[in-house]
């Protein structure tokens, strides 16, 4: 089974174990850093949890996710028209004060990662940020249908080396929100100069 498929086939369960998990403690840093009008792109929306807290709290939001069936299930959430795109198709440039990519990019292969955060890099405006979020560890892995690229701080400061111009403001873990589940993630918070 390829990860697409997983989310298409389980989209609804995925919704139930994510959709009310309360994620304001990843907002507050990411949040600070953007104008209060900013516009943000939620890159691999899922459930359209956060692209609805976002857009609750005044921001303009664009939404992009590759599943279809999430889509669909985030447009309804939102009343964002959700885009089906690939973070691998991302072609914008210089439009985003924000890019929000909560446990998306741990879906990425990792010989793509850095074509993708350059993309992310070339989407936000000059000083713009972008928060990225990897479960903790240093593994390609498979499991339960879905590919995961896991990463550590090391890591994750190669990739972000790769890119001109950037700053890390904040990296830190934290231990999964959901009442099943105690797994690290590898939480990053990085900066394009103005």
């Amino acid at each position: 089974m390829k990860t697409i498929d997983y989310y298409n086939q389980y989209a609804d369960q995925f919704l139930q174990a994510t959709l009310y998990v309360d994620m304001e403690s990843l907002y507050q840093p990411f949040l600070a850093e953007v104008p209060d009008s900013a516009r943000i792109l939620d890159l691999g929306c899922g459930s359209g949890r956060d692209s609805l807290a976002f857009k609750n709290k005044g921001y303009q939001v664009d939404a992009i996710d590759y599943s279809e069936v999430l889509v669909e299930r985030a447009t309804q959430l939102t009343g964002v028209p959700v885009k089906q795109q690939s973070f691998y198709e991302l072609d914008m440039h210089d439009v985003y004060d924000g890019v929000w990519a909560c446990a998306s990019l741990l879906h990425c292969a990792r010989n793509s990662l850095p074509d993708v955060l350059k993309r992310i890099h070339a989407a936000l405006r000059r000083g713009g940020v972008c928060y990225m979020s990897f479960k903790y560890g240093t593994a390609d892995r498979v499991k339960g249908g879905r590919a995961f690229t896991d990463l550590n701080e090391e890591q994750a400061q190669e990739l972000l080396d790769r890119l001109n111009g950037v700053r890390v403001l904040k990296q830190w873990i934290t231990v999964d929100q959901r009442p099943d589940r105690q797994e690290k993630w590898l939480n990053v918070l990085w900066k394009k100069h103005a």
